[in-house]
């Protein structure tokens, strides 16, 4: 028979039969490289130490195991490594190592998020742990939500729900509210639904990066003048640059009184929303129609991991269902490819399960505070003589030398990343109201006050 014909190393596929040794043997092999490559991070620094990487494309004949795996370990060393203490320049924290497993599993199931029927355990998973956090933020029995492959999709999602909610789906006219602060990835959902960037309009900011109340209802009322169709409003929990938190509780009141949806992209502050860690401005966000929460942009949940969370899940059903007549389905249970742009999708959801089953609530708290208090510690020791400070109640500074003009902001910027680089500190450089900022964000756990010491040492040079 044709299968006497397949020896062991021909095995590509895990077996149904026997013990599976040979998957054994190769996990065991990854597992150890990547544990090597973690534990060379401290003196390697979080920028890649080999431009040696070559992209080689596979060829007639397949490649010996020590072949691909000398290419994993040159693929590894020429990666960014977030376990290094001073990876400090984005929202992208060492990954939990149950999260990692989480992974793991979830690569061997291959189950597929489409349907109940090719992912039974793990839809169910998914439909509860969106129910749990819902119910954290104070939503009420009819919440739920979809996880997606980052924020953006989170948002996109939102919005697209929002726009059919209103009957704007085909309405050129339609518009969307937001920050001049918020995300960039607005423009982006605005394309994908067909709009004009004329279509998304900017709230003006105060002094604390917050959008401004008077100018959102200034800004309201004129697009009514003009007959715009307001779709929905964004408020932000936590920008980009300095971590602010909009009002969202005048922002709640304006939308209720007007009858616009209101959604909270909490990417960044949401997950702070589920502890109880007194953080100004994260009060009344259950009054939003959905929120936009990312946690693997600080606890350490491997990528990707955003969850939509709607205050109603007949909101997204309504948008997004088809019938899905290829399918069996089950009463009772929603097929979680009718509820989200996404069809087919892999079982993700377990690394932020297995993630936050081995936290709890207490070690979520915990790694939250650190962030906060690592910020703390930063703003507290920078000179405030020589530099610009800003910041929100997050964990998210940006900074620049007093009376510095846009053009020698790009040279300084410049010099002092490439200057820290050097010395295994990596900060990242947005430009903001015309100007190149430094900014650093506290969510590595693995930075300890001492690497913030040098880190400031230098900055002071």
């Amino acid at each position: 028979m044709a299968e006497d014909l397949i020896n062991y190393k021909d095995i590509y596929f895990p077996s149904y039969l026997g013990t599976n040794d040979k998957l054994i043997t190769l996990l065991n092999r990854a597992s150890q490289t990547l544990c090597d490559w973690f534990s060379k991070a401290d003196k390697n620094g979080p920028l890649p130490f080999d431009d040696n990487f070559k992209c080689i494309m596979p060829a007639e004949d397949g490649n010996s195991e020590e072949d691909l795996f000398s290419e994993i370990e040159s693929l590894l060393n020429n990666s960014f490594n977030p376990v290094h203490p001073g990876s400090l320049a984005h929202l992208d924290p060492p990954p939990l190592i149950f999260s990692i497993l989480g992974d793991l599993i979830a690569a061997g199931l291959n189950n597929n998020l489409l349907a109940y029927e090719l992912s039974p355990s793990v839809t169910l998973l998914e439909e509860s742990l969106c129910k749990w956090f819902a119910k954290k933020i104070g939503f009420n029995d009819l919440s739920g939500g979809i996880a997606a492959s980052g924020g953006t999709l989170s948002n996109l999602n939102a919005l697209i729900a929002a726009r059919n909610n209103a009957g704007l789906a085909t309405n050129p006219n339609s518009v969307l509210l937001v920050s001049e602060d918020a995300h960039s990835s607005f423009v982006k959902c605005i394309r994908v639904m067909g709009l004009d960037t004329t279509n998304l309009v900017r709230i003006k900011t105060d002094n604390q990066g917050r959008m401004d109340i008077n100018d959102l209802r200034k800004s309201l009322d004129k697009c009514t003048i003009e007959n715009k169709k307001i779709f929905a409003i964004v408020a932000t929990l936590g920008t980009t640059v300095r971590g602010a938190i909009d009002p969202v509780k005048e922002i709640s009141e304006i939308c209720k009184e007007r009858n616009i949806w209101l959604h909270i992209d909490g990417s960044i502050g949401g997950i702070f929303a589920v502890i109880s860690i007194p953080i100004k401005g994260l009060n009344n966000i259950n009054q939003a129609n959905s929120i936009t929460i990312n946690p693997q942009k600080i606890i350490g949940i491997t990528k990707t991991s955003s969850l939509l969370l709607v205050s109603n899940m007949s909101t997204l059903e309504n948008t997004f269902n088809t019938g899905l007549p290829y399918i069996s389905s089950k009463e009772n249970i929603i097929n979680r490819g009718e509820i989200g742009i996404q069809g087919s999708r892999p079982a993700e959801v377990i690394k932020l399960w297995l993630g936050l089953r081995f936290l709890g609530l207490n070690g979520i708290e915990n790694i939250l505070k650190s962030s906060i208090k690592r910020k703390d510690f930063f703003i507290k020791n920078i000179s405030k003589n020589k530099f610009d400070i800003y910041s929100g109640p997050l964990h998210i500074v940006s900074f620049i030398p007093k009376k510095l003009d846009p053009e020698d902001s790009d040279t300084w910027t410049q010099t002092k990343v490439n200057e820290l680089i050097n010395n295994n500190f990596m900060l990242s450089r947005p430009k903001f109201k015309g100007r190149y900022f430094l900014r650093v964000v506290m969510g590595n756990y693995n930075t300890k006050e001492s690497h913030i010491e040098e880190l400031l040492r230098l900055l002071d040079a």
